[in-house]
Order: structure tokens, then sequence, then C-alpha cells
């Protein structure tokens, strides 16, 4: 009985809450025009009835004289007894009369009243829509600065110096500020990274040409490959973060591009890595059309499998899926591996994060920019990336990209690539 009383009252709660959430400013102000017009009328109609009422309880004396005696000169006190008590029920004939108009104008201008408060709320709502559209312009803006980051989008209001107008001048301003603040940090990564670029691949042809004397000592030849490995990193590291600088731009140029085809590429440089951590590698590359950038869009697939792979357990799986999800073209990664919490997923996203409960093996390791490629690519690309911890552990990765005309692709099926 508890649990059905606790169902019962369920329905009923969310019924209450959803009628004490405010109403949108639009219905607000529409309504707020409707109750002054109903404030407004309903003070007029009391003020005309007292007038109408005062006006007719000047005039019934002499009307009910009038009717009594027929003679417009006498008067009822003039009446004799006998004919008073016919005078009474002329007053109280008139009084109802009196009465009675004044309730049908009451009747009759509250009717009026109401059709005008409805009339007025549906006028209130088609000038709310035209005074609030700036607003929803700046609103759509701004969502769609904050979901794919396009700092080079404006909203060049047109119109009268008004407050509205000076509101989109102000949130353009800040755009312009942003973006350029953007760039700047964009070119600035770039830039470090070519220059960094330039030292490292002397270092690592000195480290080469050294060992490779035939006179090389012992101690040499002992951290030579270690400072090799480390060149190799801080190389990977660089063009992580070239990769990360030119995936934040907005693409100027795209092309058609196939998924299917692009993940294919990608896991068959993935195999290797897959086989020497005994991870089985499984492509279902079925049929997704877009447009953008083919190299970027490899690297984020690539990006995507090296993750799986990387972060997986001995004896795990992998597999990666493209195709149609509600119409939109997608890749799909999902992988086994360490037990993620839901709450450590959004962190997986940010530069240079690595997980906790990372597993080491054989191959290169990675610089913690991989999560952080897909997402920027992504988001060039006009997508989006969510990712979600599977149950039994491990993570799985959907990149939703926006529709294209790619290249018909081939039969997909399922091949397994490690």
């Amino acid at each position: 009985m508890r649990l059905l009383a606790r169902r019962a009252r369920r329905p009923v709660a969310s019924v209450i809450a959803r009628a004490a959430r405010p109403l949108p400013l639009r219905w607000r102000m529409a309504l707020l025009q409707g109750g002054a017009f109903l404030a407004f009328g309903a003070v007029v109609v009391v003020v005309l009835a007292l007038l109408v009422r005062a006006s007719l309880d000047v005039r019934t004396p002499g009307l009910v004289a009038f009717l009594s005696s027929g003679d417009v000169l006498r008067s009822p006190v003039q009446l004799p007894p006998a004919e008073r008590p016919f005078t009474v029920r002329i007053d109280r004939g008139v009084a109802g009369l009196r009465d009675g108009t004044v309730r049908d104008l009451v009747t009759w201008a509250a009717a009026v009243i109401a059709v005008g408060f409805l009339a007025s709320v549906a006028v209130g709502w088609a000038l709310a829509g035209r005074v609030l559209a700036p607003v929803e312009r700046i609103t759509a803006t701004a969502r769609r600065v904050g979901e794919r980051g396009r700092l080079a989008e404006r909203i060049g209001l047109q119109g009268p110096d008004d407050e509205l107008k000076r509101l989109a001048d102000t949130f353009d301003a800040m755009l312009e500020r942003l973006d350029h603040a953007a760039d700047g940090q964009r070119h600035f990564v770039a830039n470090a990274s070519h220059e960094l670029r330039t030292p490292l691949s002397v270092t690592r042809t000195l480290v080469e040409v050294a060992l490779a004397a035939p006179d090389a000592s012992a101690d040499l030849r002992a951290i030579g490959p270690a400072v090799l490995d480390s060149v190799e990193r801080s190389e990977r590291l660089i063009d992580g973060l070239l990769l990360l600088a030119r995936g934040e731009q907005e693409l100027a140029r795209r092309v058609p591009v196939d998924l299917a085809a692009v993940t294919r590429a990608a896991a068959a440089q993935a195999a290797v890595e897959a086989r020497d951590r005994s991870v089985a590698l499984t492509v279902r590359a079925g049929p997704a059309a877009t447009a953008g950038d083919p190299v970027l869009l490899e690297r984020l697939v690539s990006n995507l499998l090296q993750n799986a792979v990387r972060h997986n357990v001995d004896g795990g799986s992998a597999e990666v899926t493209t195709g149609a999800r509600d119409g939109t073209p997608c890749v799909e990664v999902r992988n086994t591996g360490p037990l993620v919490l839901p709450h450590e997923v959004p962190a997986l996203f940010e530069p240079f994060h690595r997980g906790t409960r990372r597993v080491s093996g054989p191959g290169p390791q990675g610089s913690g920019l991989g999560l952080s490629i897909v997402r920027a690519v992504a988001r060039a690309h006009g997508g989006s990336v969510e990712a979600a911890a599977a149950p039994g552990g491990g993570l799985v990765v959907r990149v939703r990209l926006p529709c294209g005309t790619g290249p018909p692709a081939p039969d997909g099926g399922t091949s397994p690539q490690g």
C-alpha cells in the first residue's frame, strides 16, 4: 500500500512541479499586458456603473411622479392617500428597472472586457515575440558558440540604437576579443611547436650518429636508446600540440569524406599495436558520408583506436563501428579495460590528462592529448563527442559529424584486425 501511495504521489508531484515553474518571458509579457487591460477595464466598468446608478437615482422621483399621475406638474405628495399604494408599486418598478439597467450594463461590459482581455493577450504575445526576437538571436548565437566553439560568429544585429542593439554589439565585441585571444594562443602553440622541432631533430641526429660510431663508449650505448625514446616522446607531444591547434580552428575547406574508408585506414595502422598488446580489434565499417578534412578525420579515428588499445587489458577487445544514427554519420569505439568511474569521464578529454588506471605495455605511450584532439577535430567539423564508462570496465566513445556527400563506401562488413 505504501508503494502504491508513493507511486500515486509521483504524478501529482510532477504536475505541481511543472505548474510551479515560471512561465517563459514571452508569456509573462503577454499576460502582463492582458492583466493591465483587465484591471483598467474593471475600474472603468465600476466607475461607469456608479455614475449610471447615480444618474438614474436623480431622475427616478420625476419618473415616478409622471407615471403615477399622468400630469408632469403633479407630485406624489399631492396624490390622495388612496392612490399612494399605486405610487409605491410604480416606485418599485422604476427601481427594478434602474437596477436591471445597471446589472445589464455591468454584464455586457464584463463580456466585452473578457473578449478584450483575450485579444490583448494575443496582441501582447505577438508584440512580445517581435520585441524578444533579437534576444532569441543573441541566445542562438551564444548557444552555437558554446557548443561548437565558433568564436568567429557574430550577431550583427541591425536596427535602431536601443538597449537590445547595444547588448548585441557588446556581445559581438566580447566574441571579437575572445577570438583574437584564441587565435593568439593557437598561433603561439603552433610557432612554439615548430621552433621546438628543430633542436629535437638535431638532437636525434647527433645521438644516432654517436651510436653508429664504432668507437662509441659503453655509457653512450647504454643511455643512447633512452635519449632517443625521450626525443621520440617529445616529437609526438609536439605533433599532438600542432594537431590540437589545427583542430581548434574553423575549417576553411571541406571535401566529401567516407568515414568507413577513413576508419579502415586508421584500423590498419592500429592493428600492429593491438597485436603487440594482445587486444582483439574488430572493425564494422558501415556507410557514413560526411564532409571535412580527411587527414584530421583519420587522425580522429586513429586517436580513438590508440586510446582503446592502450587503455585496455591483456586479452581484451576493441571494436570500432561506423554508420548513421538518426540520420547522422557517427564513429563509435568500444573497448574493454580497467573500470572507469562515471565522474572521471569528462576529465579524460582535458589536455595532458592520463587515466590513473592506465595499463602499461609494449609500444609507444601517449602524450595525454589523444581525446583532446578528438574533441577539437569533432568541433572543427561541427560535430560532437559523447563518452560513457562501460559497466564492466573500459570506455564507449561516440563521435557524431554533420551529414555530407561522400564517395560510396564499399561493403563494410565485419573484419577482425587483431
